[in-house]
């Protein structure tokens, strides 16, 4: 009798903690990732490694364990899902892509239809989701129209969220970003100790934003102590920018393997004096060339846009990154830039025509992309 008792009682508990998970309250946590040329590199390896390293930690913290779940989109000219919303021991953090320009507007859309697609609200039969926190990383300025995004996103979405942006340096218009939330901060130092130090920070905000629902049932915002390396932003109204003049960054392909790789050029002021006179020269310096996959393809915008660079404000160029050709900057008659090696004669992965090349004198305007 008591086995039988035991039994009933066990599957009365069991019944009563499956229906508890079922209608527990989500902490949704939403990581918006720019993936734009100007972030290639090291910026890219930073965050890839960033999230990676939040995720593990957070396995380790039973609260952020019950409550805490997951999405990663990435954007450059246009919006990628990389992760949906999904429990925290469930996630897996694939790779981030790059692709062409910093649609932030057309990230912050995509955002709002995620945010209406997977969060629960609430019904007459159970409460609905914790308010989401969202991190929004970024490098760089708009390069699209994001008025009538971020008027949106202000009027239905802003008090229903946490959202909190990062500026990775400081190349961006925080004036922009300060349009969607009083929650800026500047990541002003980029070096790797400073990432490391900037996703611990990440960390402990969620943990203690999960800490908070669990014993107190609030679910406001509360961020780690930043401890200096993270500065908050003030703001005033900026201007959109249809490029991001902070690089240069130009599309290329090696001519051996057809594979794309960035030349990434980043903006440097100088002093220079001219007799007695002293003034400001400004040109872009080589930071260096990184092989990317077709997928960038996929996440470039449609824009139709004639940027160019002066070959004369480029301070260094590259070997290949791909294949190892001595001169990964070559220029051919159809716009674009691949490499070759020590030949004279060459053929354009391109437009395949056949070209001899010699070195060239004088300034010529180089394609580039958005950033």
């Amino acid at each position: 009798m008591n086995k039988i008792y035991e039994f009933f009682f066990q599957l009365a508990r069991d019944k009563l903690i499956f229906i508890n998970i079922l209608h527990m309250r989500r902490l949704p946590v939403y990581f918006l990732i720019d993936v734009s040329e100007s972030m290639v590199g090291e910026p890219i390896e930073h965050v890839q490694e960033g999230i990676g390293s939040i995720i593990r930690e957070l396995r380790n913290d039973p609260y952020a364990l019950e409550t805490v779940f997951i999405s990663v989109i990435a954007f450059a000219g246009k919006p990628k899902l990389i992760a949906p919303l999904v429990e925290l021991y469930k996630f897996y953090h694939p790779k981030l892509p790059i692709g062409g320009g910093t649609s932030l507007g057309t990230a912050i859309n995509f955002l709002i239809s995620e945010l209406d697609r997977s969060i629960q609200k609430t019904t007459p039969d159970q409460k609905g989701d914790w308010k989401p926190i969202i991190f929004l990383f970024t490098d760089g300025n708009p390069t699209d129209n994001y008025n009538a995004a971020f008027e949106k996103w202000n009027k239905e979405y802003r008090k229903k969220s946490n959202l909190i942006v990062i500026s990775l340096g400081e190349n961006t218009d925080v004036n922009i970003l300060g349009k969607l939330t009083e929650n800026v901060l500047l990541l002003k130092d980029t070096s790797n100790e400073s990432f490391k130090k900037f996703f611990k920070w990440v960390t402990a905000s969620i943990k203690t934003s999960s800490l908070s629902i669990n014993t107190a049932n609030d679910d406001g915002l509360h961020l780690a102590p930043t401890n200096g390396f993270l500065s908050r932003i003030e703001f005033e109204n900026g201007l959109n920018k249809q490029i991001d003049e902070n690089f240069a960054v130009i599309l290329a392909k090696c001519q051996k393997t057809k594979h794309l790789y960035l030349i990434k050029y980043q903006k440097r002021l100088s002093n220079s004096e001219l007799g007695e006179l002293s003034y400001n020269t400004m040109d872009f310096n080589f930071v260096g060339a990184f092989q990317i996959e077709n997928s960038y393809f996929e996440l470039c915008d449609e824009a139709k846009i004639s940027n160019t660079v002066s070959s004369s404000e480029l301070s260094g160029f590259p070997n290949c990154p791909c294949c190892g050709n001595q001169f990964g900057f070559c220029v051919c008659v159809c716009g674009q830039i691949f490499c070759s090696g020590i030949e004279e004669v060459a053929q354009c992965p391109w437009c395949e025509k056949t070209l001899r090349f010699s070195t060239g004198t004088g300034d010529i305007s180089i394609n580039r992309t958005r950033g």
